[in-house]
């Protein structure tokens, strides 16, 4: 597996923001956060608010700059929504996330998250190596921090292991529906529809060709086909039972060409 990318928050203020950091860290398999000169750092109360990350807090590290966050890192990409005059190289998430992994095979990889008031200084990205911008809604494009790390974090779990796991598939599958099953359950609903008298303002053929193509289109399996013809062979039982009287439907017309 690709190593993960360290998470550098530069002096973050919120105890819960922190917190949610460290939490969306170890959702996505971020295995290392360095903090640079946060305002307060409570180790028993961040896990109080983020469950469960004893394992990443006791491996964080207080740094008292970026500099030192960064000084064994051989590639760094910043968070940042503000555009920038300077020509820099300006990543979307996904393409960050595939440069982090390229420059992984070297050394440590990191992004950087700054201030959620005011986000990094200059000089502080002018320590990394490319921004990361995260497209959003030009009239209100700033992020929360811990959203804004959730992004990257979860791009980043999917490049490196996310995209080839598949989905669990159903405990018990049952095999696709055949084309008898389907043509069975076509014909019992047509005659529940005339059962019904569902056909006295429509044109029976439209309707089931309707029909066809909805249930086409669900793809059903055959516990699936099973259950819905079950529910219309029911349905004129009940009629029957009740004493309603059920209009059959009507004979098939002789095919001209046979």
């Amino acid at each position: 597996m690709v190593p993960a990318p360290v998470l550098v928050l530069v002096e973050p203020r919120d105890i819960v923001n922190i917190a949610t950091a460290v939490r969306v860290a170890k959702n996505f398999g971020l295995e290392e956060v360095r903090l640079v000169r946060p305002h307060e750092f409570d180790a028993w109360r961040i896990e109080g608010i983020a469950h469960n990350t004893g394992d990443m807090l006791s491996r964080a590290r207080l740094v008292d700059s970026l500099d030192e966050a960064l000084a064994d890192c051989v590639w760094s990409c910043a968070l940042t929504a503000r555009e920038r005059r300077a020509k820099r190289t300006v990543l979307r998430p996904r393409q960050a996330v595939e440069e982090l992994g390229l420059r992984a095979a070297d050394g440590p990889v990191a992004f950087v998250a700054g201030r959620e008031d005011k986000g990094l200084t200059n000089e502080e990205l002018d320590r990394c190596h490319a921004l990361v911008t995260i497209p959003t809604n030009p009239g209100y494009r700033s992020l929360n921090l811990a959203q804004a790390i959730c992004v990257l974090a979860y791009e980043s779990w999917l490049a490196r292991t996310g995209q080839g796991q598949p989905l669990k598939p159903p405990r018990h599958r049952a095999d696709a529906a055949t084309a008898d099953q389907h043509e069975r359950l076509f014909a019992d609903w047509e005659r529940t529809l005339w059962a019904i008298d569902f056909f006295k303002t429509r044109q029976p053929d439209f309707v089931m060709r309707s029909m066809r193509e909805l249930l086409f289109r669900a793809d059903l399996d055959g516990r699936e086909a099973t259950l819905l013809r079950a529910i219309a062979l029911e349905t004129v039982r009940f009629l029957d039972r009740k004493g309603v009287p059920v209009q059959a439907p009507p004979p098939p017309t002789p095919d001209p060409g046979a």
